[in-house]
């Protein structure tokens, strides 16, 4: 609150102009578009593309505009939330699609929101500003996408995306075009969650997600795609910025190197384990991330770059009572570093372009966990590394229609030494693995087409398959076909098909214990998704949407007949859980399920009218059998969502928005008086509905030399706590109910130059 009232007190602000620069290229074959108008929404000022598709808008006021650009025989785009500051400029990147839809009385618009011919529903974009402002988001570009429809929330401390009905572990993450395992910190094997994303998002231009029916270029997972496109560094000058948040502080430099090459570089650090150690916390995390990006244009029409993004995670347990032994004893702790890396080469021909990428994802994880005389429960010591080349071709035969071809090779090598001895289950089960140490190389490749067009002048398609191998299982090859319809029934309107064959194939951790386990399947799921499209105005779209998924191949437990591995994933998969997903006992590919729901969405991007928002809900239901034949409700089945997120820009300085969320609770087994669990039991009950209300206010300063940007979020605001996990204390011999955080307010300070 100090800096809130202080800081205009003790410095005056600067009233100098800032600048737009930006770059204008066609979406399919990447070219650059010269002549094309960019005009600032509401004013006279604008500017042209040159010949390499640069503009550059000078003098503008700082503040948060609107940029229309539009070119004869393109579809227009305005993009929302720019925002201009007097010491870097603002630099965009435009995308523009032909216009192929020339009906008569029939002009189809994007303009606010933007349009891919190769997924036609069950997608969407949002930019930097968009995922920064998110009330109780942390400034993640995981967490900003969870008031999404079809998202649900395992835990709300946590970035385990549960989405339309999935297990944790089926979301792919690709980042400028690399594929990433697992985006976030503390990671969970064999799963894509964790508690916070080590993305910087000061490097993220737009983030899209695709919540299901995406196309044949995205492999090896079944709910969702979540592609995040990282920004160059600056043109003109150095720069930087230094950032104080609620969990971790940073810096950030970027710049030019030559005139054709330029760089970002960031460093950030938690402080968590200050304020822990300080208050005397059993449980200490601390972890640290650097990411770095190098852009070389060796000429207008080619480009070389490299990625950096590592992430070094550590825990530690304070030891100093009885107390503090018998908490730790309930956490698996995970010491964990990773990293990916990578080259890749763009180049630009004639109608389309092609881009080589060799890239490298690697993973050591160090989890533990002990019991009160600190000798181990569960040791894991394990090693994945996957070194990557792929090659991906776009080839535009006309002004409707493109084909998309790739294909890819992975090289992994995964080594796991683990020890489990003589666990017994909270439903009476014995895992014994007293010791396993293995080293196994494997090898995973892909191919893929994808071709996109207009037909009789309505109708957008987009049809495709792809087929990948895996060779640490016994039947490692499967074919996945797609095709996606979307019907133009207005200039306002469209109605949508898609459909499809996914596979997954089996996470590593899980063939390790068992060598029968090379026998399971890729799990496969059948997709259906029926979606309505309306613009109720050019800023504001309506969506509602209906799907159905059917999984086969589920790996299931031989010892434990009801567990089906889709039911886990989320949280940190300790004792607790009875260890569970990381798949250490004999398995086959014998669960099914279903999961069938109905989204309603409606968003509004930030225009002339300065307010913005998001409203979803979202019915759904899930339902997995393994082999004792019987059907439960998945563990990660919530029938209602209902998200609410919004905000109002109130001048150049403030800002305020809120999020509200409500969810209906997850299912969950009841413990019996002698703190065992029955199977008959397995997920029989429900935790009570959770429901919260985040408010955030930002507000930034523009002087000489630098700017500054201060947010308050509070997260819980009525503290309403709601148990979100169901565990037996041993001490006191009861129940244990593990509430949800209550209030949770955070500042965050940034200061740019």
């Amino acid at each position: 609150m100090l800096l809130f009232l202080l800081v205009p007190v003790v410095i005056l602000a600067d009233t100098s102009k800032g600048t737009i620069t930006g770059k204008v290229i066609d979406k399919v074959t990447k070219e650059p578009l010269p002549g094309v108008n960019i005009v600032v929404v509401g004013t006279s000022i604008g500017a042209a593309t040159d010949l390499n598709g640069i503009f550059e808008i000078k003098g503008l006021d700082v503040g948060t505009y609107q940029i229309r650009v539009s070119a004869i025989g393109f579809n227009t785009i305005v993009r929302s939330d720019v925002v201009v500051n007097n010491v870097k400029p603002a630099d965009l990147m435009f995308e523009m699609m032909e216009a192929v839809i020339e009906l008569e009385g029939v002009t189809v618009k994007s303009e606010y929101f933007d349009m891919n011919p190769t997924e036609l529903n069950s997608v969407a974009s949002f930019g930097y500003e968009e995922i920064r402002r998110a009330p109780g988001g942390f400034e993640d570009v995981v967490r900003a996408l969870s008031v999404l429809p079809g998202v649900a929330q395992a835990s709300p401390g946590r970035n385990d995306l549960i989405v339309r009905g999935g297990a944790p572990s089926e979301n792919l993450y690709v980042v400028d075009g690399f594929v990433v395992p697992n985006i976030n910190h503390f990671g969970s094997q064999g799963a894509t969650g964790g508690p916070l994303s080590f993305i910087n998002l000061d490097f993220v231009r737009e983030a899209t997600f695709s919540t299901g029916g995406f196309s044949s270029l995205y492999g090896d997972k079944l709910s969702s795609v979540l592609k995040i496109d990282l920004r160059e560094g600056r043109k003109d000058k150095i720069g930087g910025k230094g950032t104080i948040s609620a969990s971790q502080f940073g810096f950030n430099l970027e710049g030019p190197i030559s005139s054709n090459s330029n760089f970002v570089f960031s460093a950030r650090r938690s402080y968590l384990d200050f304020i822990f150690n300080a208050a005397g916390f059993n449980f200490v995390p601390e972890y640290y991330d650097l990411l770095t990006k190098y852009t070389y244009n060796i000429d207008p029409r080619t480009k070389i770059s490299y990625l950096f993004i590592g992430a070094f995670d550590k825990v530690k347990f304070n030891n100093k009572d009885s107390e503090d032994l018998y908490e730790n004893s309930r956490i698996l702790g995970s010491n964990q570093n990773q990293y990916v890396t990578g080259i890749s080469f763009r180049k630009l021909f004639g109608k389309g372009f092609y881009d080589i990428t060799l890239s490298r994802n690697f993973v050591d994880y160090d989890t533990a966990q002990r019991d009160t005389l600190l000798i181990p429960i569960f040791q894991n010591k394990s090693r994945e590394g996957e070194n990557e080349l792929k090659a991906d071709l776009v080839y535009k035969f006309s002004s409707s229609s493109e084909l998309n071809v790739g294909s890819t090779v992975k090289l992994i090598k995964f080594n796991a030494d683990i020890l489990l001895p003589n666990f017994t289950t909270s439903f009476g089960e014995t895992l014994n693995i007293t010791s396993l140490n293995t080293s196994r190389n494997y090898y995973k490749y892909g191919f893929y087409a994808q071709y996109s067009d207009v037909l009789f002048d309505r109708v957008m398609v987009s049809f495709g398959a792809r087929g990948d191998f895996f060779s640490g299982i016994n039947n490692g090859f499967y074919a996945s076909p797609r095709a996606s319809f979307s019907y133009i029934v207005s200039d306002a309107a469209t109605l949508s098909f898609s459909t499809g064959i996914y596979h997954q194939s089996p996470s590593y951790i899980w063939l390790a214990a068992f060598e029968s386990n090379k026998d399971l399947k890729a799990v496969r799921v059948d997709q259906y998704v029926l979606g309505y499209e309306r613009r109720l105005r050019e800023d504001i779209r309506m969506k509602l949407e209906g799907y159905y998924k059917d999984y086969k191949n589920y790996p299931a437990s031989t010892l434990r007949p009801y567990l089906v591995l889709s039911n886990t994933g989320a949280g940190y998969g300790g004792g607790d859980e009875n260890f569970s997903s990381f798949g250490l006992e004999q398995l086959i590919s014998a669960g099914h399920g279903i999961v069938r729901g109905v989204e309603f969405s409606m968003q509004k991007k930030s225009s002339q009218t300065p307010h913005y928002g998001i409203l979803s809900i979202t019915y759904s239901e899930s339902f997995f059998t393994g082999l004792d034949g019987i059907q439960r409700p998945g563990s990660y089945d919530q029938k209602w969502i209902l998200n609410l997120s919004a905000g109002y820009i109130f001048n150049n300085r403030w800002e305020a928005s809120l999020k509200f969320r409500f969810a209906t609770g997850n299912p969950y087994t009841p413990f019996n008086p002698d703190g065992t669990q029955s199977v008959s039991n397995y997920n029989t009950n429900r935790l009570e509905p959770s429901h919260s209300l985040d408010l955030r206010i930002d507000r930034r300063w523009n002087f000489e030399n630098f700017a500054l940007i201060t947010y308050l979020d509070i997260q819980n605001i009525y503290n309403r706590k709601v148990s979100n996990t169901i565990r037996w204390d041993y001490r006191k011999g009861e129940i244990d109910n593990q509430s949800s955080i209550g209030i949770l307010p955070s500042i965050g300070v940034s200061l740019e130059f």
